[in-house]
């Protein structure tokens, strides 16, 4: 499958077109066609090391798709959903496994792109208003 691969730390320039194997989820896991992927401050970090990660890595900590596959431990989601997630590596690439765990659903009538869209910002207002300060 084709992804984006970062070999070592640096600028924009480690970002580099890559032909890798695709990947199998493990049980507690699926696996996503992505269609659209966020594209975050956090994939910086990760890029010139500031955050590090095994290397060589795929970046991009934000998609959603298409589930492909089902992990043999995964309920309540199946081949043919349609979801985001956050906060797992891997989206700047074809095809993602991601924990169950990490799955939004994306409703009918809204499109991929606008849901991956909003599934980190979503998040980071829910946090900062019911876990960091209670809006009141």
């Amino acid at each position: 499958m084709k992804a984006i691969q970062i070999s070592r730390p640096g600028g924009p320039e480690v970002l580099e077109p890559a032909s890798v194997s695709s990947p199998s989820p493990e049980p507690s896991e699926v696996l996503i066609q992505v269609e659209a992927a966020g594209v975050n401050f956090i994939d910086t970090y990760h890029r010139t090391g500031a955050y590090p990660v095994q290397l060589p890595f795929i970046p991009g900590v934000e998609g959603g798709g298409t589930v492909t596959e089902v992990g043999s431990e995964v309920d309540g989601v199946k081949t043919g959903d349609r979801v985001t997630y956050a906060l797992h590596l891997g989206s700047y690439a074809e095809q993602a496994t991601v924990p169950a765990a990490h799955l939004l659903p994306v409703p009918d009538g809204v499109d991929i792109g606008s849901a991956v869209a909003v599934t980190v910002q979503g998040l980071t207002a829910h946090y900062l208003s019911r876990s960091t300060y209670r809006l009141t």
